[in-house]
């Protein structure tokens, strides 16, 4: 099924259609050109069809499940069953692989750009950009891979519907929300596609542009000023404990952050003796400039951090580095698995996935950290057996919202918010004027997001609820991140 949706994803793609039209249009290469052609598509690839669900005949979650679990650690597999046990959307968050497949068999806009892959309402927050400005936007990358943008957009619709009804909110609100999401996105993709294509790059959505968007400011001050006051430095003075000579070591605070534990012992051993290699390589992946920033600091110590939900298993280490003796730098070290797209859309330029990570972040985020960087391989011409890695800043005013504090009014600002930082996503990585004349001016495009988002948020419950019966059976191990430890 992988293979004949692959097929038909290539079929059809918007380059072809301009050459079958240019010569009745103004210009080749103009966005009214771009915009005809997309609108063309149409006929081919009606929006009415993101509708479409995935039939359930043969469609077995709990394989799919097992097979992404691929890979990761044994010891933890256990672990990230327990944490999408939590809730129908906890779940949804660890299966974007499962939503990878379901999405490769349905029909798509035929649009493409460069995506999140895993763009669910939990994945959008605030940073800071390199001049310190507070930012709100993506900041999960660990799937990017080019595909139709409708993908981002259609996961992102359904996490709005299981998250509304996990917090308890009526149908109608979730459907606003949806309803909300889509407009953002269609009236913002429309104002990308009319601006310079320099000022599209560096537009960048502010904490003050998003408090202009709402209503009452009350929770969205609060996320600020949380991010604005997550520093290193404010992180440091909870986790670093000086030793009499001199040397900075990071606190356990399991089960996030620890240096032994029954399970992971070997993977921090294995990482340690790989490590000055390990070092070189991600250096050497910075800039010139950040190379020389970051020999100005030594590394103290590493441990092991436990990531959220669909990356639980995956290998991630934390690594402290100091300068002058006292000015803290966290760096977080994540291994990077092939995106779950992949078998679905074909494999990317980069042979490194922590390079295609870092490359997506960078293509479509309007800031990107400035130690974003990757090493490690492995295969054919190995230069560590650790795997792949990227690694970036632990806490540089980083914070997001807490959905099980959402009002109905607080879910559909968000949902605006998020609307607006995936549509200058997309617009930055592809062509706003295609994307812009297949989405159109008519509510057909919000129509079909809203049924899709429904459907699809019923299906996710069923899911979730076979994940339960398996674990009730025996068939899935589901244990906290304490139990394992121990």
């Amino acid at each position: 099924m992988g293979q004949l949706a692959s097929a038909n994803l290539r079929r059809l793609t918007v380059t072809k259609v301009v050459k079958m039209t240019k010569a009745s249009l103004a210009a080749p290469d103009s966005a009214a050109t771009r915009r005809s052609a997309a609108r063309i598509l149409r006929d081919t690839h009606p929006r009415d069809n993101l509708a479409a669900l995935p039939k359930l005949e043969g469609r077995d979650p709990m394989a799919w499940l097992a097979a992404s679990n691929a890979g990761r650690v044994p010891e933890l597999v256990a672990v990230r069953h327990a944490r999408m046990l939590a809730s129908p959307f906890t779940f949804y968050r660890g299966a974007a692989a499962l939503m990878a497949h379901d999405l490769a068999g349905l029909p798509h806009s035929g649009v493409h750009t460069q995506l999140c892959g895993d763009a669910h309402l939990s994945n959008f927050g605030f940073f800071a950009s390199p001049e310190r400005t507070l930012l709100f936007d993506l900041n999960d990358f660990d799937e990017t891979h080019p595909g139709p943008f409708d993908w981002d957009l259609r996961r992102l619709a359904a996490s709005f519907v299981i998250a509304a009804r996990d917090i308890g909110l009526k149908g109608s609100h979730a459907r606003d929300a949806v309803w909300m999401l889509a407009d953002a996105y269609r009236d913002r993709m429309r104002r990308f596609a009319r601006m310079d294509t320099l000022d599209l790059w560096y537009y960048r959505l502010t904490a003050e542009t998003l408090l202009e968007l709402g209503d009452d400011d009350a929770a969205e001050l609060a996320v600020i000023k949380k991010a604005r006051r997550s520093t290193s430095r404010v992180f440091a003075q909870a986790s670093i404990d000086c030793k009499a000579d001199g040397r900075w070591n990071i606190v356990d605070q399991p089960p996030f952050v620890y240096h032994d534990a029954k399970a992971t012992q070997r993977e921090l051993g294995r990482f340690n003796r790989e490590l000055q290699q390990f070092v070189q390589q991600y250096m050497a992946s910075l800039s010139p400039d950040r190379r020389a920033l970051l020999s100005r600091y030594t590394l103290h110590d590493v441990a092991l951090l436990t990531p959220g939900v669909g990356s639980v298993g995956r290998r991630c280490f934390l690594m402290l580095w100091v300068a002058d003796g006292q000015h803290p730098l966290f760096l977080q070290c994540k291994e990077a698995a092939p995106s779950v797209l992949a078998p679905h859309l074909g494999q990317v330029v980069e042979e490194h996935d922590g390079q295609r990570t870092v490359q997506g972040q960078r293509l479509m985020q309007s800031a990107s950290d400035i130690f974003l960087g990757w090493a490690g391989w492995q295969g054919k011409g190995a230069k560590t057996g650790l795997g792949e890695f990227y690694v970036r800043q632990l806490r540089d005013m980083k914070a997001s919202f807490k959905l099980e504090e959402f009002s109905a009014t607080d879910l559909i600002e968000y949902a605006e918010a998020c609307g607006y930082a995936l549509a200058r996503a997309a617009a930055r990585a592809g062509d706003p004027a295609t994307i812009a004349g297949w989405i159109g001016r008519s509510d057909s495009f919000n129509r079909a997001l809203v049924s899709f988002a429904q459907g699809y948020a019923d299906i996710n419950e069923s899911d979730w609820q076979a994940l339960k019966d398996a674990v009730k059976r025996g068939d899935m191990q589901a244990q906290t991140s304490d139990e394992v430890a121990q």
